[in-house]
Order: structure tokens, then C-alpha cells, then sequence
């Protein structure tokens, strides 16, 4: 006995669409004041090699002021949104300073 079975193309590909990782409303901006609040501060994130995490904590916590401010969500979606961009900041300053 001779099964078939049938694929929805359409499906399947607006399935895969749905699985792809989104961005986060207002990532790019708060890496902008990331990227901002090192240079105006001169306090960079990495030093000798290792994360300094209290720059990053009061970098992402100026991001996320105006994360807050900006799009009018919760303290804790605008903290998440700016330790992602700050995290992300000093790891890409670490690989850098390395190479």
C-alpha cells in the first residue's frame, strides 16, 4: 500500500519565516547610546582584557532612560533591550582589542 503524502510549499516556507530571530523594537537605538555613552564618558567597557561591568551596567542603564522614554515599555523590556546592546558592545570591543 502506497502512501502519499502531500507538502504545502507555502506553508512550509512561511513556517521558516516565523522560526527566524526577530529584533528587538528599538536595539539599533539603544546601541547607538551605547556606543554614545562610552565615547561622551571616556570609560571604556573592556580594560586590559576583561569586561569592566560597571561602565556596561551604567551604560545600558543610560539606554535604557531612553529606551523608556522613547518607546513607553516597562523598566525591565528597556533594561533587556540595552544589556543586550551593551553586552553585545563590549564583546565586539574585546574581539577588536584583540586582534
Amino acid at each position: 500500500m502506497s502512501l502519499q503524502r502531500r507538502i504545502s510549499w507555502t506553508a512550509a516556507l512561511r513556517d521558516m519565516r516565523g522560526d527566524r530571530a526577530t529584533i528587538q523594537t528599538g536595539l539599533l537605538a539603544a546601541k547607538a547610546s551605547v556606543s554614545l555613552t562610552v565615547r561622551l564618558t571616556r570609560r571604556p567597557l573592556v580594560s586590559a582584557g576583561k569586561f569592566d561591568r560597571s561602565a556596561i551596567m551604567q551604560a545600558a542603564a543610560k539606554a535604557a532612560r531612553a529606551h523608556r522614554e522613547r518607546f513607553g515599555c516597562t523598566w525591565g523590556e528597556a533594561m533587556s533591550v540595552a544589556l543586550k546592546a551593551a553586552w553585545g558592545a563590549a564583546k565586539l570591543a574585546r574581539h577588536m582589542a584583540a586582534h
